[in-house]
């Protein structure tokens, strides 16, 4: 590998948000417009029955994940036997039957294992699924099984959203098919869409806006046609704000950047800059009706590190009691998004003594006290080396014990894998940790540092696994590659 020659070529690609891995989810609800968009339904139809699993499910082959396998497996089943064509795919149906069914009777057990919890909307999708799954005939019995009573959980989540109109400014917009056939009195028709002719930026969700509450508007259709690769569709696009932020993250980090590189990436810093918002900051789908904490902090973070103006304020307004909030109305905080905005803070200047840093690092004290995992992400590494990365000569008694687990769980030929197999995303996250670690005073071995370049130099090429959580896992294939590259560059 050529490592400036393949920065440069990354750095050219990343902004248009396109190049993210497909959801079997998301295509089943495209699937379902046979009526209104006949080519794309087909062609949705087709990528299902090329991709169904060995085991007759839908979902990530690899790594299993209960939440994405269930969510992925019912959308899949549901539409086929609603939507799809009855003699052509009669065998994949019973197979798909077979599965959901083993994944079900051991659901309760499943999903108490996937260490991060749930997919997005997990609670409020599957109920809504299984309600179909049972009137059609797939699945029986649910109501004092697990996936039966989660129906309680969306009850619950619903009733705060009582008296509220779900709209493009509303985080529920993004799983506005959550509501189901039945119920779509929850959405603003009028106020639903993004420019851009999505529901907030949801192909599965805008899918649905075009069958159940404006059946063939063009502007949605022409949305996810725009998207659709030979049928399929991704949990969300475009993701220009995150690929843009975390891509230029990792490049960005350790200042290792020369002057070629850093003349490329400056369109896209002036992107960034030119597209904050003062007092609100930017999303990770720019255009999209919300921000969320965690692409402000990434990109509050970039823009510093380079000289750019940024506002402390964009960050200061996700603050709690306790913690920083990710999204408004979530029902859990996220350890990535409070462990960006301590980076983007200390980038900023503040002290680790400021009462906004002191909150931080009692909440990821209370959280882990030596590794830590994410809502967005199904790897502790990932959490874990940006959590190094933010307090490395600055909150140093923070992360040791963090610093030492990532030593002690590198495998023999050098790399880490925190699910049976190892993978190259993870391998760079833990060797980036670990050279800025080294870089800030922290004791890394030479050895250590050139083992894991090796591998990662040996399996630094696509396709990456899909370890990233949305509705279903995902892969972002830019900013992984980024952080390969990094992570490269900076043992280099």
């Amino acid at each position: 590998m050529h490592l400036h020659k393949e920065i440069k070529h990354l750095v050219k690609d990343i902004g248009p948000g396109y190049k993210i891995s497909r959801s079997a989810y998301d295509t089943a609800w495209a699937a379902r417009l046979g009526q209104i968009d006949r080519s794309l339904a087909e062609q949705a139809l087709d990528w299902l029955a090329e991709h169904q699993l060995e085991d007759g499910s839908w979902g990530a082959d690899w790594p299993f994940y209960y939440h994405d396998r269930i969510v992925c497996t019912l959308a899949a089943m549901t539409t086929l036997v609603q939507y799809g064509h009855r003699v052509r795919d009669q065998h994949m149906i019973e197979r798909g039957q077979q599965a959901l069914e083993k994944i079900t009777s051991n659901a309760t057990h499943g999903l108490a294992i996937d260490p991060c919890g749930a997919t997005i909307a997990f609670e409020l999708i599957a109920p809504m699924l299984v309600v179909e799954a049972e009137a059609l005939g797939l699945l029986k019995n649910q109501k004092e099984r697990i996936l039966g009573r989660l129906g309680h959980l969306r009850a619950i989540k619903l009733k705060r959203l009582k008296g509220i109109k779900i709209n493009r400014f509303v985080t529920a917009a993004f799983s506005a098919e959550m509501v189901g056939s039945w119920g779509t009195d929850h959405l603003d028709q009028d106020s639903l869409q993004d420019a851009n002719g999505s529901v907030a930026y949801s192909p599965a969700a805008t899918a649905f806006y075009a069958l159940h509450m404006k059946p063939g508007d063009v502007a949605a259709l022409s949305y996810l046609q725009r998207f659709s690769v030979d049928g399929a569709l991704p949990y969300v696009a475009p993701i220009d704000g995150f690929e843009l932020g975390w891509s230029l993250w990792n490049l960005t980090l350790g200042n290792r950047i020369d002057d070629e590189i850093a003349i490329l990436n400056r369109p896209h810093l002036d992107f960034l800059a030119r597209t904050w918002k003062k007092g609100e900051g930017i999303a990770a789908a720019i255009g999209i009706g919300f921000v969320d904490s965690d692409a402000v902090a990434i990109v509050h973070e970039v823009l510093g590190r380079m000289g750019y103006a940024t506002d402390i304020e964009a960050l200061l307004r996700y603050e709690e009691d306790d913690c920083f909030r990710c999204y408004e109305l979530e029902a859990n905080p996220s350890i990535g998004a409070n462990v960006h905005i301590l980076g983007a803070l200390r980038q900023a200047g503040l002290e680790v003594q400021h009462p906004a840093i002191r909150k931080i690092l009692s909440f990821l004290r209370g959280s882990s006290d030596t590794f830590w995992f994410d809502k967005w992400h199904i790897s502790p590494y990932y959490a874990t080396a940006h959590a190094i990365i933010a307090c490395a000569g600055y909150a140093d008694n923070m992360v040791h014990k963090a610093v030492d687990w990532i030593l002690d769980s590198q495998n023999d030929d050098g790399s880490w894998g925190y699910y049976g197999d190892p993978t190259a995303e993870e391998t760079a996250y833990c060797l980036q940790a670990l050279a800025i670690w080294d870089q800030c005073g922290g004791s890394v071995s030479h050895k250590t540092l050139e083992a894991g370049k090796c591998w990662l130099m040996d399996h630094a090429e696509p396709p990456y696994p899909p370890l990233w959580i949305g509705k279903c896992l995902y892969t972002p294939e830019l900013p992984v590659r980024s952080a390969i590259l990094s992570a490269l560059q900076l043992v280099t």
